[in-house]
């Protein structure tokens, strides 16, 4: 494989023309998931950083890559140092440009990747190409995770985090932030609830159990009084923790009394609420209050945890002394299971901008790429 580029954009050009479509809900794109693309990054690792690389399969076909640069040991005492962005995207279902194009114009690089994550990616990997042979030199041991599945459950950086847990001092997790330092964001927990009825013709109601009715006034308290408590958990910069009722779902036909509703409930929790027992444990009071607990089923598909990552850590001032700022954010990733599972201090703060992921058109400014390559250097010789 090559992977003599001459600059940066280059590089993420070819990145870009690498399919990695998570397939976890994207199969009409015809995609196999990240393992092409870990194995370029792997190869530009040994071939132009020097790293020392290995592949940890944590699905059959889909590698976290990972490399351990050039540097100081862990016995020097240096300060042991992760980057890790994410491998996959997200479908390229309903894009208006060459998905994976990689097409430079109007001074941006054009495709699927391209702010979410590629751009980070390329930035931190051509930060240490221009590093090279000072790279021993840095009082840092660098390590480079590129993790799959972040756009679905996080399955890799989880798998990374239990593996390594407490054996890195600091990560940088690869997010468009317009390298400002997202040191906080909350948590996403998705629940269904899923009452049971007993059907019968709609005719005659009084024969059957209408499952829709049992779960209303559930739904209503938690719309009131659920709510409310929630709101009471605030975070200085994140705000108040949050309750969406997203769908309520019941009843196969008008003239059949339902057997079946599902009220489907995004949760976002802040740090204080998930340190005072979390979301699962204040709903599961709630029933328990109104003697609901038996009336329905709790299933929780989507939980992920808070991020909080105190900005007086040492290396969250120095990224902040390089001109960055810190911030929240209203979205998660993979920075809060390398914290929460991993006992890894952890910020994400790359190049771009969060407006354009997933986008139908989805781009990165050159100059904005090339800034990032500049923050990333940067970083590592204030170390």
């Amino acid at each position: 494989m090559n992977t003599r580029f001459s600059s940066v954009s280059e590089l993420l050009q070819a990145l870009i023309r690498i399919p990695s479509v998570n397939p976890d809900g994207a199969i009409e794109d015809g995609t196999t998931g990240e393992a092409a693309c870990a194995e370029f990054v792997g190869a530009f690792l040994e071939n132009e950083c020097g790293a020392a690389v290995h592949f940890d399969e944590v699905e059959p076909g889909r590698p976290n890559v990972i490399g351990r640069l050039p540097g100081k040991s862990g016995e020097s005492g240096a300060p042991r140092i992760l980057f890790a962005p994410h491998t996959d995207t997200v479908s390229v279902t309903g894009m208006t440009i060459d998905p994976f194009g990689g097409e430079i114009r109007d001074g941006r690089i054009w495709g699927r990747g391209a702010s979410d994550t590629k751009g980070t990616m390329a930035a931190m990997l051509w930060a240490f190409r221009e590093l090279g042979d000072r790279l021993p030199e840095l009082n840092a041991q660098i390590s480079f995770a590129g993790f799959m599945g972040e756009e679905t459950g996080q399955p890799g950086s989880q798998h990374f985090a239990k593996k390594y847990r407490g054996q890195y001092d600091f990560a940088i997790v690869g997010e468009p932030t317009k390298l400002e330092v997202v040191h906080t964001h909350k948590g996403c927990i998705w629940i269904d609830l899923i009452s049971h009825g007993h059907a019968c013709h709609g005719a005659s109601p009084e024969n059957g159990e209408n499952a829709i009715t049992k779960l209303l006034p559930i739904v209503h308290a938690i719309d009131t009084d659920l709510r409310a408590e929630l709101a009471t958990y605030e975070h200085p910069v994140l705000g108040t923790s949050t309750v969406n009722i997203g769908q309520l779902h019941g009843g196969s036909r008008t003239n059949i009394v339902p057997d079946r509703c599902v009220a489907s409930l995004d949760f976002r929790e802040t740090p204080e609420l998930a340190s005072d027992g979390g979301v699962m444990e204040k709903l599961r009071a709630l029933l328990a209050r109104h003697g609901w607990s038996d009336c329905v089923e709790i299933q929780a598909p989507v939980e992920t945890k808070p991020l909080n990552t105190d900005i007086e850590n040492p290396f969250v001032q120095t990224l902040l002394s390089l001109g960055s700022n810190p911030v929240g954010a209203p979205w998660f990733c993979d920075a809060a299971w390398l914290a929460e599972l991993g006992d890894i201090p952890s910020v994400a703060c790359g190049p771009g901008s969060i407006a354009q992921a997933h986008t139908k058109d989805e781009w990165l400014k050159v100059e904005d790429l090339e800034a990032g390559v500049d923050f990333y250097r940067r970083f590592l010789e204030a170390l």
